[in-house]
């Protein structure tokens, strides 16, 4: 039993927030393996931050139970955050100090031992590639540097577990890929990384996921696991002349579950293809508007999640 549980990072059983009579997080469960890059997606306030701030100590659950590195989430918060690393959205940076000026502050703020203190910063400085702009006022970065700032400071302890919430918000795609390469980096030298996004293409980096909606998890798995498994309708891509006129006329289909724009064109949810691609010859050629492309695709992990969302959706209304 304690060999299965010292394979785990973090674990967590029906952990719940409310703030009044709102419920941010409700009933999640979940355990993330050590070294393991764990993704936590869902769109904004879908109770992500919630949940990562009760699981670095710095809120207290309603309900519900959990531990990270091994440590209670609720009697011993301040062990956690001795254990962790922590890169919030807003990149908790003093912009009025240099680059090395904030690597000292923040290995004062995680006690960092002046034995090891050089070595960790140096490390750093070389990991984010920021050596060259050590003595640069953090205000003057771009925000791809910014973003590296932060993720470094919060590696200072040298943490077994790292968490960041939506740390690629506001930088540019260039930006983005370089820091998933840092992060591959730091899992395979045996960091667990705990991830939230709002970036479905982000969470195709991410060894698992957890699917979050309205603070529940709708999906546990792989993202392979999720696009093959998981996936409640098949998915045809649409392209043509007129999208939005295009959109609204084919959700008004009975054969069309849930249609949604996707890069230059429209991803249609549908249980039966073949049915599907006659109903939407049909009603184009009737609005005339023409149709450039018409195919069966694999589903993207945007797709999962609107088909699970839409799932959901359509259990709460049949209860009601």
């Amino acid at each position: 039993m304690n060999e299965e549980k010292n394979q785990y990072a973090v674990q967590v059983k029906d952990l719940v927030k409310k703030f009044g009579d709102f419920t941010a997080v409700n009933r999640i469960s979940l355990e993330v393996k050590k070294g393991e890059i764990f993704g936590f997606l869902g769109p904004n306030g879908s109770g992500k931050t919630t949940t990562i701030r009760m699981l670095c100590g710095l809120l207290v659950p309603t309900s519900g139970s959990g531990e990270v590195a091994g440590f209670d989430i609720r009697k011993e918060p301040e062990v956690i955050k001795s254990h962790i690393g922590y890169m919030s959205q807003k990149f908790s940076l003093y912009q009025d100090l240099t680059v090395e000026e904030n690597i000292d502050f923040y290995g004062g703020i995680y006690r960092v031992s002046k034995g090891t203190k050089r070595e960790r910063k140096e490390w750093v400085l070389n990991i984010a590639r920021l050596a060259d702009k050590r003595n640069r006022l953090t205000s003057e970065l771009a925000g791809g540097w910014k973003q590296r700032l932060a993720l470094g400071c919060a590696l200072l302890h040298d943490p077994e577990i790292l968490f960041l919430d939506e740390p690629t918000a506001g930088v540019d795609p260039s930006a983005r890929r370089d820091f998933w390469d840092l992060i591959y980096r730091l899992s395979q030298k045996g960091t667990t990384v705990f991830v939230t996004t709002h970036y479905m293409d982000e969470a195709e980096h991410c060894d698992r996921i957890a699917l979050v909606s309205q603070g529940e998890v709708v999906a546990l798995g792989s993202p392979r696991y999720l696009k093959t498994e998981l996936m409640l309708n098949k998915v045809i891509y649409l392209e043509c002349d007129r999208h939005l006129e295009a959109m609204v006329s084919l959700e008004q289909e009975q054969a069309i579950k849930e249609v949604a724009l996707f890069g230059r064109g429209l991803h249609l949810m549908v249980k039966d293809v073949a049915a599907a691609l006659t109903v939407v010859r049909t009603v184009l050629k009737k609005e005339g508007i023409g149709i450039t492309k018409l195919k069966r695709i694999t589903p993207s992990l945007e797709d999962v999640f609107v088909s699970l969302i839409a799932g959901e959706k359509q259990k709460l209304t049949e209860r009601i």
